[in-house]
């Protein structure tokens, strides 16, 4: 096979993987590249996070103990309450601004003012708590499997 020839066989087989992995209705799993642009997410309710915030899922099960990637977006002034998990969460802030701190107790004056393109990461079992002010949408990845327990059981919105 020539120069040209591979050349062009893997264009062509990378242009129909971004095809199929745009293309997919259903959330992207596998192998390969995936593409996608902001007003391709699929926005919808967080049961375990209640109203005024929405989640759109980009890659892989979190229930499995895979590497996944999502978003939130929470509304002005939403209260992110003492919560811990059982993975490493890393957070990307993309929208707005993120007020985020450490502990078992939603205290305001203790959180830190995270800009857009701020990074934060908590173990696993470390109780935190946030706000968000403006629209904010924060980007999580790790590797599931992924959850949230709320410190107070009474702040869990799925009970």
């Amino acid at each position: 096979m020539t120069r040209k020839t591979f050349a062009i066989t893997s264009i062509l087989g990378l242009l129909m993987s971004l095809t199929s992995a745009v293309a997919a209705d259903e959330q992207y799993r596998g192998d390969g590249h995936m593409m996608t642009t902001p007003d391709e997410l699929s926005w919808g309710p967080v049961g375990s996070m209640g109203e005024g915030a929405e989640i759109a899922f980009i890659e892989g099960d979190i229930s499995e103990s895979e590497p996944f990637t999502f978003r939130l977006r929470m509304e002005d002034g939403y209260r992110i309450l003492p919560h811990v998990h059982p993975a490493y969460e890393r957070v990307t802030v993309l929208q707005g601004t993120l007020h985020f701190a450490h502990g078992k107790q939603f205290d305001k004056e203790q959180t830190h003012a995270l800009p857009v393109g701020s990074v934060a990461i908590m173990p696993p079992g470390d109780p935190m708590f946030g706000y968000a002010e403006g629209e904010t949408i924060i980007q999580l990845h790790g590797t599931g499997p992924w959850g949230i327990e709320y410190i107070n059981p009474e702040d869990d919105p799925r009970k």
